[in-house]
């Protein structure tokens, strides 16, 4: 029998919070399931097992420069595209661990969880050492925060190594610092950055109507001058880890914001932070993040006001926010379903199969197909949400061809025709129920419903 178009509690809390079914007995209480996932979630599962820390990265990332300088040309740029490959391959191991673990994860819904707030703080793994680094940063930034409260995440995220090379903040010096008198008397000119200080404001923390101006962009950047990377223009003590280098921060008190920050080394940016943290603004702008990506695209007013209390009222605690969403009736709304990223679609056909790695998917490449490469949005505000930036028709046709490349294999051990009423149940219409029915070969049902328009979303 047919089931109806609208999505049962089990579909939403398995597609819409998780990522995606497994074709394992459902969850008997929706809720109860989402909720149980808090306390459980492991910040470092098995899959990570092999990885490294950023300062083992960093440490051999340096080493293998020491000796540029004394290359000729040639033989430099060979040894640099040398690098970039290593750093490549590097990326491409981060990626397959990051893909395992969301396909083994017993806390699919936590797991999303870290992926919103790595697109919240994105990096784009464009320059050589963002690209290395790129696994560490959410690894070490995002997962041990992911229920924790915003103000540290926040901390860990604007520290990392990764985000202050890939906003440039390695290169901003004071003014008026020792630093930049030293290089006038020898007739060079060194200044502030404020990329690093613009983008917390406009998108990690209070939005870009949060109220700010540029004189407040300007007073924070001096107030973030030295924080660097450790190694990056003097005496390393633990190359690439964060460190705060006094003699490229700016001296003097911050006004910013309406309040004014004593000069206090480097607890004068992390004060701000604190501040800027527990605003309103920044709840309002998380919780609206948190309801669109939830919720709908253009998520509902109430259900914002409510993210925005419960982030308030907790001082930032992100469990208490995430059972205020779980508790939101408009976030088991059968009408607002999400249309999935090609991230939530590949996770989800691969879970959908069975699939426990990556393996053969060759997934670096398949999402880079798709569009959506990981860790690599070229922005910083990250990855859209919204089903305007994914839908166009030639991306569905690509998803077509996929979900045949990805279905080939499970052909001979998958039955479509039980396993689609598993994955999506109560979603499932008749039309592609009989579209599965009826395919020349099993491999063929499996596509189809990898490609369904009842897969498509969440």
């Amino acid at each position: 029998m047919a089931a109806s178009n609208r999505p049962s509690d089990v579909a939403i809390a398995l597609n819409r919070f998780g990522l995606g079914a497994r074709g394992n007995a459902p969850p008997g209480d929706p809720r109860a399931w989402l909720l149980e996932q808090i306390p459980s979630f492991e910040a470092r599962p098995a899959a990570f097992a092999s990885a490294r820390t950023t300062p083992e990265i960093a440490r051999e990332h340096a080493e293998d420069r020491a000796d540029l300088t004394d290359l000729d040309p040639e033989a430099r740029m060979e040894k640099r595209k040398v690098l970039r490959q290593r750093a490549r391959a590097l990326y491409r191991d981060e990626v397959g661990m990051r893909v395992t673990a969301a396909l083994t994860t017993p806390a699919p819904f936590v797991e999303r969880l870290v992926h919103f707030w790595s697109n919240h703080f994105a990096i784009s793994a464009d320059k050589p050492q963002v690209t290395a680094l790129a696994g560490a940063f959410e690894r070490e930034a995002i997962r041990p925060h992911v229920l924790g409260r915003f103000e540290d995440m926040l901390l860990a995220v604007e520290r990392h190594p990764a985000m202050l090379l890939f906003l440039d903040q390695v290169r901003s010096v004071g003014p008026n610092s020792r630093r930049a008198r030293r290089a006038a008397e020898r007739g060079r000119r060194l200044g502030i950055n404020e990329n690093l200080a613009r983008e917390i404001l406009e998108l990690h923390t209070l939005g870009a109507r949060g109220g700010y101006t540029q004189h407040d962009v300007g007073a924070f950047a001096l107030a973030l001058s030295g924080w660097t990377v450790d190694g990056m223009g003097g005496d390393a003590d633990e190359t690439g880890a964060f460190r705060f280098r006094p003699q490229m921060h700016e001296p003097g008190p911050r006004t910013l914001l309406g309040r004014t920050y004593a000069e206090d080394g480097a607890d004068q940016a992390r004060a701000v932070l604190r501040d800027v943290a527990a605003s309103e603004a920044t709840a309002r702008h998380v919780a609206t993040k948190l309801a669109r990506h939830f919720i709908a695209d253009d998520p509902p007013p109430g259900a914002v006001d409510r993210l925005t209390a419960a982030f308030v009222s907790s001082g930032g605690d992100l469990p208490e926010v995430y059972r205020a969403l779980i508790g939101l009736p408009d976030a088991w709304d059968a009408r607002s379903r999400k249309f999935k990223t090609p991230w939530e679609w590949t996770i989800s056909a691969l879970r959908g199969l069975g699939r426990s790695e990556p393996g053969s998917a060759q997934v670096v490449a398949l999402l880079n197909q798709l569009g959506q490469p990981t860790w690599q949005p070229r922005s910083p505000a990250g990855y859209d949400d919204v089903a305007g930036s994914w839908a166009a028709p030639e991306a569905l046709v690509r998803r077509i061809e996929i979900a045949l490349r990805l279905a080939r294999p499970a052909g001979d051990r998958i039955d479509a025709r039980e396993r689609a009423p598993a994955l999506l149940p109560g979603v499932l219409t008749e039309r592609t129920q009989t579209q599965i029915a009826r395919a020349e070969s099993p491999a063929t049902a499996l596509a189809l419903m990898l490609a369904s328009p009842e897969f498509q979303r969440r």
